[in-house]
């Protein structure tokens, strides 16, 4: 029997940790994250909803070695300039593949925000508004469910790969991304094992619902854990859906996982493609590594084209199967680096201004928006705030991003928290 007085005791990850436990022992599996999502029992409708893969380059990306160069200028250093296909755009010579795609892209040189904290920096470009004590604000990826729903009923609506991603904050487990921690390993902990047959399985969720019935009863009258019958039901729903297929990269020839490069950033952009393909709603693609206070330059070496490799293929992807059209492919990162090098040949942290880029999702591409000053320094021209930006995104996939909800405290709350689209890239 269950301790009703402890339930109701317990946050909301103690009560994720307890349901997962219980199926653990009496399952005998290990119920991944993803058990926790109230999945769609309705046909998958891929047609209406427009998708989104965001990578994410936590540690600050530097803009004047990526998308906003400054040739001839004292801060540019040791990485040269290039041309793009679009006459008048330049990026960073590591840049290259992109360079070909310039115009499908809007590269957003007037991003600006006020902090220059990695963590706080995060959490504004995820959820629009700053980090406080007293309200967890939700990320993007559950925004986007929250207001427009799900695509696939048998795959999770968002999915976050290579680390931490947004939170659902106030919205509930319910609306929080599948992490996957390493896209070559896929979705883990989710398999029957080997020695558990299905007739044995079948008797021990037939005996799991006899021994937690006082819980059930529970659930009815606590929002907390009313999701809890469903635990079950989706857990197996999952394990025998053909959906886990489109998080197993083995799937994928060896020479399409040599063309996106075979470190985590080319194959979390592989899985993220299979993942969209498949239904997934939105797609959080993290890359560490850019925090560059030393040596800028050698790093840049080796992340510049890992970039550009990965997302090059990725648009060369979504091009020819015909989803760019309905799939927006975001670049972003926390703020940038200070022009100015250091004494440790690096760049130290800047959020006076950076760079982010937006592709797909009917953008207008084959453009530069904002203006730095001579040394990418300030934002001279079409200043972009983090809530413009987070607008322009939910602008360009079709969601209300005025629309207000309330958090648990009566609070109203929206997308952009206040922001404006971009109309010269979304119209």
């Amino acid at each position: 029997m269950v301790d009703k007085s402890i339930v109701r005791q317990m946050n909301e990850l103690d009560r994720r940790r307890f349901m997962r436990q219980i199926a653990s022992s009496l399952l005998g599996v290990t119920i991944a994250p993803v058990a926790a999502h109230a999945f769609d029992s309705g046909k998958a409708n891929a047609g209406s909803k427009k998708q989104v893969i965001y990578l994410f380059m936590t540690g600050a990306m530097s803009h004047v070695d990526t998308f906003d160069p400054k040739p001839g200028s004292k801060v540019q250093g040791d990485t040269k300039v290039i041309n793009t296909k679009t006459p008048g755009i330049k990026f960073g010579e590591h840049m290259k593949k992109l360079a070909g795609f310039s115009n499908d892209l809007a590269v957003i040189r007037g991003m600006s925000q006020e902090t220059g904290a990695h963590g706080p920096g995060q959490y504004l470009m995820r959820t629009s508004y700053k980090e406080i004590a007293t309200t967890s604000h939700p990320g993007l990826a559950s925004w986007v469910q929250r207001l427009d729903g799900r695509i696939s009923r048998q795959l999770p609506a968002s999915v976050s790969i290579g680390g931490k991603g947004g939170s659902p904050g106030y919205l509930g487990a319910k609306y929080a991304p599948v992490p996957v921690g390493d896209p070559n390993q896929g979705l883990q902990n989710v398999k029957m094992p080997a020695y558990l047959k299905e007739p044995h399985f079948n008797r021990r969720l037939a005996l799991s619902a006899t021994f937690d019935k006082n819980f059930r009863g529970l659930a009815k009258n606590n929002q907390h854990v009313n999701g809890y019958d469903d635990l079950y039901r989706e857990a197996v729903s999952l394990m025998k859906s053909d959906g886990l297929k489109a998080f197993d990269l083995n799937q994928e020839e060896d020479s399409v996982r040599d063309k996106y490069g075979r470190n985590r950033l080319g194959q979390g952009c592989l899985l993220a493609r299979r993942l969209i393909e498949s239904g997934v709603r939105f797609v959080e693609v993290i890359s560490g590594g850019w925090d560059m206070h030393r040596g800028v330059f050698d790093s840049m070496a080796s992340k510049g084209p890992e970039l550009d490799n990965a997302v090059g293929s990725l648009l060369q992807d979504l091009k020819q199967k015909g989803m760019l059209e309905n799939t927006l492919v975001v670049i972003g990162t926390e703020f940038g680096r200070k022009p100015n090098i250091n004494v440790n040949v690096g760049r130290d942290h800047h959020p006076a201004a950076f760079s982010t880029v937006l592709a797909g999702a009917g953008i207008k591409g084959g453009q530069v928006y904002g203006q730095t000053d001579g040394d990418a320094f300030y934002v001279e021209d079409q200043s972009v705030s983090v809530q413009d930006f987070n607008a322009t995104i939910a602008k360009a996939i079709d969601l209300p991003y005025e629309e207000e909800i309330f958090s648990p405290t009566g609070r109203p709350f929206n997308i952009s928290n206040g922001g404006s689209p971009i109309k010269e890239i979304v119209g």
